[in-house]
């Protein structure tokens, strides 16, 4: 009898290569979940959280969380000093914070990418003034630049993620220069620029799909960085303005009550760490499984 006849087998999908990498890193597995979690929260705060974000409550004022003597399962992790519920800020302060860091971070990357792209193709003048502007806004202390920019255009959420937007913008820039000079001398941009392809084309038909790598793992870490930056200005009250349940404003409204109240300071601060702890382990899995140097 003839031998059965043995296929050979088929590699996988690129999706599927990429979820085998990316599942491999247990922490950027962790990590997505929880950040899955929070995006949940954020999206279902009016039907999770057990009371309003700025309803009050005289009679409730700084009441300790549920399992402390003096609590109540009311207010399962307690009341601020004017008696709002903790758990429901911090739940609605989910929307808002991801809102902040996503919002930043797409402002940074449409930009970013837009300018990268100019620097990559345009070179000789263009590309030095770009680039030395972008070196410029790195020299300065991220934070400090910030501020500058919102005390320059006023206090408020518009502005502050404005600003954390400027002080993200030349990491997204870089990347995307640096990626359009390595990819703008392969042959398939000769092949495309040969066969009659415009500038417009090169630039986000052929060489910009080829640069999404690099860019959505700095996008993930970059998200981290602006609901920190974000949250840092809203503590020095120049962020999101009170009674917005931002984690930032939050804690300022909490300083102080941090001796005689550790929960008003203690949860928005574990939810900050929780959140950027997160997107950056899943920064990190999404970097090992789409860099192919560190998948070999």
């Amino acid at each position: 009898m003839p031998s059965p006849v043995t296929l050979p087998a088929v590699p996988p999908g690129p999706l599927r290569e990429f979820w085998i990498s990316f599942r491999a890193n247990r922490g950027a597995v962790m990590g997505m979940l929880v950040v899955l979690g929070l995006l949940l929260l954020a999206l279902l705060a009016p039907w999770i959280a057990p009371h309003a974000p700025h309803e009050t409550n005289s009679a409730a004022f700084l009441r300790p969380p549920a399992w402390q003597a003096g609590g109540s399962a009311q207010y399962l992790l307690g009341t601020d000093a004017i008696g709002r519920d903790i758990l429901s800020r911090l739940i609605w302060g989910a929307r808002l914070s991801l809102s902040i860091g996503l919002g930043v971070v797409a402002i940074s990357v449409v930009v970013g990418i837009a300018l990268g792209l100019v620097a990559g193709f345009a070179r000789g003048v263009v590309e030095i003034a770009i680039m030395r502007m972008m070196d410029i806004v790195l020299t300065l202390p991220s934070l400090l630049l910030a501020i500058v920019i919102v005390a320059i255009l006023g206090p408020g959420l518009v502005n502050a993620m404005l600003a954390v937007a400027v002080v993200l913008l030349p990491h997204y820039v870089r990347i995307t220069r640096a990626s359009v000079v390595a990819e703008v001398s392969k042959d398939y941009v000769t092949a495309a620029r040969v066969s009659g392809a415009g500038t417009l084309r090169l630039m986000f038909s052929e060489v910009l799909p080829n640069c999404a790598a690099p860019l959505i793992v700095q996008a993930s870490l970059g998200i981290s960085t602006a609901i920190l930056d974000a949250a840092a200005l809203g503590f020095l009250g120049l962020g999101a303005q009170p009674p917005s349940p931002e984690w930032g404003t939050m804690l300022a409204d909490a300083r102080e009550f941090v001796l005689r109240a550790w929960w008003v300071v203690t949860f928005p601060g574990l939810m900050i760490l929780v959140a950027v702890l997160a997107f950056n382990l899943m920064g990190d899995g999404l970097r090992d499984a789409l860099d192919p140097k560190l998948k070999r």
